[in-house]
């Protein structure tokens, strides 16, 4: 329970010192000053019970009309203050939770948090996106909902005990086990009790509704994760009939959903058992206890009334718990997830990386003593030395599995299962894997990314230069909309748009994974050299299993022959293109 409490507070505080974080807690002030408007509107109605209802008693039919009119006004006041209230609350809600999806962003962002979280097997952490987008709004939505609910019921509960302690001014008495008791203010003292003793079951029944809760948010996102995958893979799945092997895999999962919502919903019929029938009588069991005080003549029709209004806000004010006890459950869970991201996403940026990373003075790529392994620690390769020159291209050739693109990957600095020294040479280094990244944007802000895209012309014209040449593509660019799922590019296609990313960001360093391998071999040389014509003084490391044809001279690494874990030095082979 504390070190929920410790998150929540870090989280809202959090949500405090970001932009506009200090009018987040003007508003709240403003919605609490509001929210006191409404305890002074119930008094009212608490004092109205009693004038209407002796108007009733005494059969005034002009008193009761005008209490009428009294309630009429006491309505429309509670129900602008209502409206005003929640929407300053909701406010609120906008300026704190876009303060922690911001802060949320910056630790997913941060030292490719975003990368190493989805791919380290051994970590707890499920379903990032999921914690940005969906457990900032509840946390910020319970958050502002029952902590100015629990300060408001504060100063009501003050008020409220005040009030029944001046209309309860007579005691109870009864006999017990032959000893007379005499309680004064008796209604002011069961209050506290009823509630108590409900609490403490509805706790006792509903502890385990916050584990649940955590487990079924998991699970919800693990099968919207499945259904996002499906989506995203469609054509893979459509060519290979996965029809019926996808539909498992979500079968699979929701059937996880399933087992553990009956368990949810078992677990609030069981507290149900008790809160529905509390919900029920709470209204009704404040007349009860004050019918004696009517029988006995110490209070007439209207008082009774009364007291029973004031005793049921009292009543409602303690239950605050009871009735908040399922938000309350999802604020905890959601707080935890949220803090346990945030604090692992943080984790990643201290964890001193396994690599001596240095700034080269010769503008030249050093690699020394690099040993590069597998995440079970099984050693991939290890390479002694390797300078290369700016300008220079490197053709790294090699069997499958053997840890080529997990050696672009340790360069690149994302993976953490390597030891070794690297000294960057200064200037824009550029990765291109295999498969293309299509960012959500235009077709120029594709081929732009990950800066701001250029001129229209600019870009048109480099659409030509790699042999994007579809009237279509023109059409886009023309026009400058967001590619949707009915503008596909072929494998061919996408890798053409690479090639015209390298040529528009114009990087120093080019890092190429397989990334001309839908191509054909002709179409490959001539978007080399084209590569090599615009960009001479570019120096590019290339992954591939056809050689670099286009690129002019390089220098192959060749891993097909070498004794395992080791590059020698005379593998290091000059060609000529």
């Amino acid at each position: 329970m504390n070190s929920t409490l410790k998150r929540i507070a870090s989280l809202t505080s959090l949500c405090i010192k970001g932009p506009g974080g200090k009018i987040g807690i003007l508003y709240c002030f403003i919605v609490l000053a509001l929210n006191l408007v409404e305890i002074q509107l119930t008094l009212k109605m608490i004092t109205w019970n009693k004038d209407f209802f002796s108007a009733l008693e005494k059969y005034d039919a002009q008193a009761a009309l005008w209490q009428i009119g009294v309630v009429g006004v006491i309505t429309l006041a509670s129900a602008s203050q209502y409206l005003i209230a929640t929407y300053i609350r909701q406010l609120v809600q906008i300026r704190w939770r876009t303060t922690l999806t911001q802060a949320s962003l910056e630790r997913w962002f941060s030292n490719k948090a975003y990368w190493h979280l989805n791919t380290d097997e051994n970590s707890p952490l499920d379903n990032p996106d999921q914690r940005i987008s969906e457990d900032c709004r509840i946390f910020v939505d319970r958050l502002t909902g029952k902590v100015l609910d629990l300060f408001t019921g504060l100063v009501g509960l003050t008020t409220y005990i005040a009030l029944l302690w001046k209309l309860s001014a007579f005691p109870i008495a009864f006999t017990l086990f032959g000893t007379p008791v005499v309680i004064e203010h008796y209604l002011v003292w069961t209050a506290p009790i009823y509630v108590l003793i409900s609490s403490g079951l509805t706790h006792w029944m509903g502890a385990p509704l916050m584990k649940l809760n955590v487990i079924q948010q998991h699970r919800e996102a693990d099968m919207r994760f499945a259904l996002a995958r499906i989506r995203e893979s469609k054509e893979a799945v459509a060519l290979e009939n996965g029809e019926e092997a996808e539909r498992n895999i979500i079968d699979r999962r929701y059937k996880r959903i399933l087992e553990n919502w009956r368990h949810l919903i078992n677990r609030e019929f069981i507290l149900g058992i008790f809160t529905r029938p509390y919900f029920m009588t709470v209204l009704r069991i404040p007349l009860f206890l004050a019918f004696p005080a009517y029988l006995m003549g110490y209070v007439a029709l209207g008082g009774l009334m009364q007291l029973g209004s004031a005793f049921t806000r009292l009543v409602t004010t303690l239950s605050w718990f009871i009735f908040s006890y399922k938000e309350l459950a999802e604020l905890s869970a959601t707080a935890n997830r949220l803090a346990s991201f945030m604090q692992q996403a943080e984790a990643i940026g201290k964890e001193p990386s396994p690599i001596e990373w240095n700034r080269s003075a010769d503008k030249q790529l050093h690699i020394r003593d690099l040993t590069v392994r597998d995440p079970a620690g099984e050693n991939l390769l290890h390479l002694p030395e390797l300078i290369v020159k700016s300008g220079e291209a490197v053709w790294i050739d090699g069997p499958s599995g053997i840890g080529k693109s997990t050696l672009l990957k340790t360069l690149s600095g994302i993976w953490p299962h390597c030891e070794g020294q690297v000294s960057l040479p200064p200037g824009k280094t550029l990765f291109l894997p295999q498969k293309a990244y299509l960012p959500l944007g235009s077709l120029a802000e594709c081929i732009a990314y990950p800066d701001k895209p250029e001129n229209p012309e600019t870009i048109r014209e480099l659409i030509k230069k790699v042999g994007l040449t579809c009237p279509r593509h023109e059409e886009q660019l023309r026009q400058a909309t967001e590619l949707g799922s009915d503008y596909r590019l072929s494998g061919g296609e996408q890798q053409r748009l690479m090639v015209a990313r390298i040529l528009a960001t114009r990087p120093e360093w080019v890092f190429l994974d397989e990334a001309t391998s839908s191509l054909d071999a002709e179409a490959e040389e001539q978007l080399y050299r084209l590569l090599r014509t615009s960009l001479p003084d570019t120096g590019f490391i290339v992954i591939a299993h056809r050689e670099p044809k286009g690129l002019g001279n390089y220098r192959r690494i060749d891993l097909w022959n070498r004794k395992p874990l080791e590059i020698p030095n005379e593998n290091l082979r000059v060609a000529l293109a």
